[in-house]
């Protein structure tokens, strides 16, 4: 009998209703693995966040990344907390996670899931199936700027895109390569160089010289405001996508919706290079407006576990996990973002009957 695999997963649930949603998945992936018995998943679960930073300054230990190193994949819940701007708390946990291990690919996969409707008129089943790769370590996230004669009429704030060819190149390859995996072998590469006339030029340089080496791969180019337009006009044109990372990131929450609800959206971040263990989580945020009810939508985070297990090499186990998924939003059993009336519990209960029987 083949040796049982094992895991080891860092649960980082950190603020809001990541808590609620880290919990629900891994009740669901414990089910999973009673079904599937071939591997097991150990977890180590991390007081990352917001209550770590009001009681002693920091959202992480200075080391933090190191312990994640120890892991075969990180599952975050979300960060950010109502007392605590936005910056202190996204730089002072994700960002610091996700630059330091070069996690460079930000993938989110979208579509409308069996027994849901999309927000677009028309548009149902198997007419939304996108791969959005986002550049996840550099562009306007790369925290190069500064403030000056703070307070004075003449106060001057920077914030500096910092584009380099080798960052450039890496996430266009990684997008033409998953352009190539997929039945459609179509991207669209997603820039605003008409008027960022830098940056983004270089982004149009290396996207057509990377598509010599992929001539099976279709390609366009979309300037980022256009890009919203297509998206709504004609869903059923695109296939990957690949932008920087503050064009990704506002266009990746417009597709959420438009499949359904951001409450679906998972993402995964990735070291394609596997030098450092990639982090999954949900793309809804903290949700301070539902937290403790028990009605947060698990979905994403359970989807962005289905990726976790694809990409630590349990490719059969993810398929039964996301079938499940679809099973469960097919009868309807889902929560109110989705059109159902269940809470996050029993959503839970669901999936677990679904798997279990």
């Amino acid at each position: 009998m083949p040796e049982q695999k094992v895991y080891s997963i860092a649960l980082i649930p950190a603020d809001g209703i990541g808590k609620e949603v880290v919990e629900a998945t891994v009740k669901v992936l414990d089910a999973l693995t009673q079904k599937i018995t071939s591997f097991r998943l150990e977890y180590t679960t991390y007081d990352w966040g917001s209550d770590r930073y009001r009681k002693i300054g920091s959202f992480m230990p200075p080391d933090g990344t190191s312990q994640l190193k120890k892991h075969d994949a990180c599952l975050f819940g979300s960060v950010g907390a109502p007392d605590i701007p936005d910056h202190v708390s996204l730089w002072g946990l994700l960002l610091a996670i996700r630059g330091p291990m070069q996690l460079y690919a930000n993938v989110r996969p979208v579509k409308v899931f069996k027994g849901t409707k999309s927000y677009i008129r028309d548009v149902s089943e198997g007419d939304i199936d996108w791969l959005l790769v986002r550049e996840n370590s550099e562009g306007e996230y790369s925290g190069h700027g500064g403030r000056s004669h703070v307070g004075q009429p003449w106060e001057v704030a920077t914030e500096v895109a910092i584009f380099t060819r080798v960052g450039v190149e890496r996430i266009i390859r990684f997008a033409f390569e998953a352009a190539r995996s997929r039945e459609r072998k179509q991207l669209t590469v997603v820039t605003k160089s008409n008027s960022l006339r830098n940056g983004l030029v270089l982004w149009d340089e290396v996207a057509n010289e990377v598509s010599h080496d992929f001539p099976d791969v279709k390609w366009d180019k979309m300037l980022v405001d256009a890009m919203t337009v297509r998206m709504v006009s004609r869903p059923r044109s695109l296939d990957v996508v690949v932008g920087t990372n503050l064009h990704m990131d506002i266009l990746s929450d417009l597709a959420a919706v438009l499949s359904g609800s951001i409450g679906v959206a998972p993402s995964s971040n990735l070291d394609p290079t596997r030098k450092n263990p990639s982090l999954f989580e949900p793309v809804h945020g903290s949700a301070f407006d539902i937290t403790g009810k028990g009605v947060a939508n698990p979905v994403a985070t359970i989807w962005s576990a289905c990726e976790m297990l694809k990409w630590i090499g349990e490719e059969d186990a993810s398929a039964v996990l996301f079938q499940a998924l679809e099973e469960v939003t097919a009868k309807g059993q889902c929560t109110v973002d989705l059109g159902g009336s269940l809470n996050t519990l029993e959503v839970v209960d669901a999936l677990r009957s679904e798997l279990l029987q």
